[in-house]
């Protein structure tokens, strides 16, 4: 079977799971949400970064899109679910392909948006603190807000697949960001900025200080979920349906 329709096949299924749609509604509603109330704090302090301020809730709503990835990979090992996909698709990586593209492209959709609205909103409450910010810094925030989601989509989708569990992936993960990145985030220099949070949330600060660049930083993010999603697709060819 060629790929677009196996692409097709995916896309109604990500379609027919209600709890996508609620994992896409909160990625929107958290990160604008923290993004406001940050926005609202002092502007005053001399490392007051402006485009950070306004993406703050991608940190919070990654957890969301992560969600999304992982639950959308993890119906496939319900009610045999992936052992009629195979016999539809006997090429497994294809189908993989597919389902990993019928992933990262609404998350990414939904990240474009989410990002120029939690900057709409970080700027209304920011005022005259946001003077400085220039069409590009903006637009590379909003650009940057899309495909850092996208790729925390599929980091939770890889994971998800090779654990075949997403509460497995998820119980692995949350913390991870929520508490083991943020803790070592606080030390200067070397390990933390590569992680794969840290990296690619570099995009929005407007002058990051590290050996990371905007686009480098998602580079090393790219990298970690290529690392994770070959590990999903090894056990997706590997083991039984």
């Amino acid at each position: 079977m060629a790929f677009t329709p196996v692409l097709h096949a995916e896309w109604l299924k990500i379609r027919t799971l209600r709890s996508l749609y609620g994992a896409l509604a909160a990625l929107f509603a958290v990160t604008t949400a923290f993004s406001a109330i940050a926005a609202t704090g002092s502007t005053t302090d001399p490392g007051f970064d402006p485009l950070f301020t306004a993406f703050l809730g991608t940190a919070p709503g990654q957890i969301a899109a992560i969600a999304f990835g992982a639950l959308a990979v993890s119906s496939e090992f319900q009610g045999g679910g992936l052992r009629l996909a195979f016999t539809a698709v006997p090429r497994r990586g294809r189908w993989f392909a597919a389902k990993l593209t019928a992933v990262a492209v609404p998350v990414f959709l939904v990240g474009l948006v989410t990002g120029a609205a939690s900057l709409a909103v970080a700027r209304a409450g920011m005022g005259d603190a946001v003077d400085g910010l220039t069409a590009g810094l903006q637009a590379r925030g909003v650009v940057g807000c899309g495909v850092y989601l996208a790729l925390m989509a599929l980091f939770g989708a890889g994971l998800t697949a090779l654990l075949r569990s997403a509460v497995g992936a998820l119980s692995i993960l949350v913390p991870f960001l929520l508490v083991v990145s943020f803790v070592i985030g606080t030390a200067t220099g070397g390990l933390p900025e590569y992680l794969p949070d840290r990296a690619g949330q570099v995009v929005f600060h407007a002058d990051p200080d590290g050996s990371l660049g905007p686009w480098t930083g998602l580079a090393v993010t790219a990298l970690w979920t290529a690392a994770v999603v070959a590990a999903g697709a090894w056990s997706v060819r590997r083991r039984d349906a």
